[in-house]
């Protein structure tokens, strides 16, 4: 290890002792992982965008071989300056939790897991959140967050009894964005509600649109360009009763082929773009009032 000011002394790891068992229960096991407030960060772009970030970094665990690329120098440097505890650990050790194939990765973050607090929702005046109620697959909860990072949302709300977004496969379909977009898990809808009706005792119009097959509204006929929550309901059941009624419309994507839906991942992206869409199209109106070609 790099010797510098404030550098933790590297602890080594060579057998599957209780740390490494620890380690093994970040990945798989949801009640621990939550209790201990902490998870595994895998790949370059997450690592980099952690490091970027205000999460805080508990310990970095570093493959014991003889070379190392000039990233994982840097960033492990980078992880020890943050307050990381540096752990040398032995490859196949680093293979079972890096969790891809025969080649150990060269190092994974173990990351402090973010309050489960509504006030972490940035309140912009073009608020854009996803409302998941139940969603039960920890790839398609990764796939919307990326979407809505990708597409100009502000934040993500998990209700009810949900898989994990902070589960590994989430974590690798958001590939980095479930790191940096505010997600807060809620055991209800009841939060969410209290949490809506002050943004509007606040003055934020804040409209709840959900998604729904058998809606009449179509997506393009429904103005996302104000403040919106939309709601995707659980893959296979839909909204709950709860969620339907305190929306303020119930849109659907028009389907021209057998298929009487999409996965929720895809449907929740085509809403999330429309809004962008229609935002951007009102932006480019905005400006041709203020800046009339002259010819």
């Amino acid at each position: 290890m790099p010797s510098q000011s404030g550098a933790r002394r590297t602890k080594a790891v060579s057998t599957r002792n209780a740390t490494f068992q620890y380690w093994e229960t970040l990945l798989g096991n949801r009640t621990k992982r939550n209790r201990a407030g902490e998870m595994i960060v895998q790949g370059v772009r997450p690592i980099n965008l952690v490091l970027e970030s205000t999460l805080q970094v508990r310990a970095v665990l570093i493959t014991h071989t003889n070379g190392r690329s000039r990233w994982a120098s840097d960033t492990i440097a980078a992880a020890e300056r943050a307050g990381a505890t540096p752990y040398l650990v032995a490859p196949e050790l680093m293979i079972e939790l890096g969790e891809k194939g025969d080649e150990p990765p060269e190092l994974l973050l173990v990351v402090g897991i973010p309050d489960d607090d509504l006030l972490r929702l940035p309140t912009p005046d073009d608020a854009l959140y996803v409302a998941l109620d139940r969603p039960a697959s920890p790839g398609n909860i990764g796939s919307i967050v990326r979407s809505v990072d990708a597409l100009g949302g502000h934040g993500v709300i998990v209700t009810g009894h949900a898989a994990d977004p902070y589960d590994p496969q989430a974590l690798r379909a958001s590939t980095g964005s479930g790191l940096m977009t505010p997600t807060v898990r809620l055991p209800s809808i009841r939060p969410a509600l209290e949490w809506a009706q002050q943004l509007r005792a606040e003055g934020v119009n804040l409209q709840i649109v959900g998604t729904d097959e058998d809606a009449t509204d179509d997506v393009w006929d429904v103005d996302l360009t104000g403040p919106t929550l939309i709601v995707t309901g659980n893959e296979h059941s839909g909204m709950s009763a709860a969620w339907k009624q305190a929306c303020d419309v119930l849109t659907r994507i028009p389907m021209t082929g057998h298929a009487s839906s999409l996965n929720a991942a895809n449907a929740t992206a085509a809403i999330l773009y429309e809004a962008t869409r229609q935002r951007a199209s009102l932006a480019f109106e905005s400006r041709k009032l203020l800046h009339p070609d002259p010819k």
